[in-house]
């Protein structure tokens, strides 16, 4: 690791297979603390690379405990985090109305790091379990629509960073990786990331692999899009610009889409919004960002997976989601 350090900190890079041999020695508790915080401390002062992103991603997968959900053909909404934004819990939201639209979802999410709330908090506040036994999770997206893959329960390999990155508090390349390392390997994705370096990152893995996605930017900042300004999105299919006047709809002002500051506050917003409660620019926001999960799963236009994202919030069916997962919880 000290060698690995010093060239890290003469600003070299590393190759895939020293990126994935790192982090399958981390797993294996071979490093100190202070080599681990050393490690990710790294990346925040320097960009990481194809090359290092690619091998982190290769060790996790490898290492995870993977799951078959394959005959529902799923989707993940999962954002990168780390935008520092503290907005409601916008994908977690999304990812209900997108079950209740009849598409079937695979959440992969984590405790908040850079966040008050990330998506595992508010789950876990509304009164869900986590779990990693396969049969509990096939019932739920049978029943529900939705199962939710809980990070550290499929990826034990992390518990010796867990910790650390608590106390550092801050973003780091782990938060590059959630969207990428679902044990359950969906066949469809939504994904928001942090910055445009990143969003080419991803474009560039991701169409190497055989997956229907959509990877999104907010142009001010926002690893989702956000309606306060436009969004870059790359598919597999091309790179487009989104406004929110494609769908109709207004600009929005950040404190609109504010999350609080404790995860009490972010499970009141979310209850409020699901419960048909929310304000026209919290609906309109998760209805675009599930209207887009929606279409991605259905190879629909985004138009048309507004609609039903709309319909799937307005009628109910995403709170019955979330109410028979919390149920299927006891």
């Amino acid at each position: 690791m000290k060698q690995l350090l010093n060239r890290l900190i003469n600003q070299e890079s590393i190759s895939t297979e020293e990126a994935r041999n790192v982090l399958v020695n981390i797993s294996k508790g071979d490093y100190n603390q202070s080599q681990i915080a050393s490690f990710l401390t790294v990346y925040m002062m320097r960009s990481i690379t194809l090359k290092e992103l690619k091998g982190f991603r290769d060790a996790l997968l490898e290492l995870c405990i993977p799951i078959d959900l394959s005959e529902f053909n799923t989707i993940d909404l999962c954002g990168t985090g780390g935008d520092g934004k503290n907005t409601f819990n916008i994908s977690t939201l999304s990812s209900f109305i997108t079950a209740g639209a009849g598409v079937k979802v695979a959440k992969h999410g984590n405790y908040g790091v850079s966040s008050a709330s990330g998506s595992s908090n508010v789950m876990e506040a509304m009164g869900i379990k986590f779990s990693n036994d396969e049969d509990f999770l096939k019932n739920c997206i049978d029943k529900a629509g939705i199962c939710v893959l809980h990070a550290p329960l499929f990826h034990p390999a992390m518990k010796n960073v867990a910790p650390i990155r608590k106390e550092l508090g801050v973003k780091t390349f782990f938060n590059m990786l959630g969207p990428m390392v679902n044990p359950s390997f969906p066949k469809n994705q939504l994904v928001g990331v942090f910055n445009l370096e990143l969003l080419r990152l991803y474009s560039y893995l991701y169409q190497n692999t055989d997956k229907n996605y959509n990877i999104v930017y907010a142009l001010d900042g926002y690893d989702e899009i956000s309606l306060t300004g436009d969004a870059k999105i790359v598919s597999n299919k091309n790179d487009t610009m989104f406004s929110p006047n494609n769908l109709g709809l207004d600009y929005i002002e950040q404190s609109d889409i504010f999350g609080g500051d404790t995860a009490k506050e972010a499970a009141k917003i979310f209850k409020r919004v699901i419960s048909n409660k929310g304000t026209k620019e919290q609906n309109n926001v998760v209805c675009t960002n599930a209207g887009l999960a929606i279409a991605t799963a259905n190879q629909i236009s985004h138009k048309e997976g507004f609609e039903l994202a709309k319909e799937s919030l307005f009628s109910g069916k995403a709170k019955e989601s979330l109410e028979k997962l919390i149920e299927l919880s006891k």
